[in-house]
Parts: structure tokens; sequence; C-alpha cells
């Protein structure tokens, strides 16, 4: 059974490699014409979502990135006006990232563009379907994120 378990499993690796590629693609497709790309999409979504500026360090923790790669995006976009950096009260150097004007218009409208693909992919997918995905995703990263493999 676990042998079963783990065959099944390695194909969902190769089904999500795949469709981490097309998301990427279809990403860059949808963010370009707003200045951004997948990877400064995923940066200005961390920030959305949390509601309030981040730090680099803590948008690179919730997007599973290296600070590094996080911090050069961030630099990128602040020379390009689409985040700013605010003082931290909590850490001198540590600063945190705002989305500005333009670069709350550029996530909003590629946002927009999504929502619409999104809406035309789920439409022959049941919710049920989607929510355990979810969930199987969810537990798949637990357990790397737990036990991370050594090499």
């Amino acid at each position: 059974m676990k042998t079963d378990n783990a065959h099944i499993l390695s194909a969902l690796a190769v089904a999500i490699f795949r469709t981490n590629g097309a998301l990427i693609a279809a990403g860059d497709a949808l963010s370009a014409p707003f200045g951004l790309s997948s990877a400064r999409w995923q940066v200005l979504g961390a920030v959305a979502l949390a509601g309030q500026p981040l730090t680099v360090a803590q948008i690179a923790r919730n997007m599973g990135q290296t600070r590094q790669g996080v911090q050069r995006l961030i630099d990128e976009m602040e020379r390009q006006d689409i985040v700013c950096f605010e003082n931290n009260p909590h850490h001198k150097r540590a600063k945190l990232i705002r989305l500005t004007e333009k670069g709350e218009n550029a996530y909003a409208a590629t946002m927009q563009q999504w929502n619409e693909l999104a809406g035309r992919l789920a439409t022959d997918m049941q919710a049920e379907q989607l929510s355990n995905a979810i969930d199987c995703l969810n537990q798949l990263f637990a357990g790397l994120d737990a036990d991370p493999p050594q090499g």
C-alpha cells in the first residue's frame, strides 16, 4: 500500500512541476502589461494578502523563497516605484515593505486578469475537488517542511 501511494505521490509531484511551469507562464503573460512578472506578482501578493507591511525575511518565509531572491525583486520594484520601504519600529535595519499606489494598481489589475482566467479554468471543477486538492498540497507541504530532505 505504501509503495502504491509513493508511486501516486511521485505522479502528483510531476503534475505539480508541470502545473507550476504553466502557472508561471500564465502569470508572466497576465502581469506583463502591468510591469510585473510572476515572481513580482507573488511578492506583491504576499504583502497585499498580509494586510500590513512586511520585512523581506517575512515575505521570503511566507513564500518559501530565499531572502536574497526576494530582496533582489524588492530592490528592482522599489526603483520602479512599485513598492517602498518604511522604517520598522521593531528593527533598525529590517525595513518594512509596502505597496505604492502604482504597486497596488498593478497588483489589482493582475488579480482581475487572474480571476477571469481562474473562473474559466474552474468551470469544469467541483468545489469539493478543489478543496481536496488544497488539503492534499498543504499536507504535502507540511510533511516536507517538517522533515526537509538533507542533501
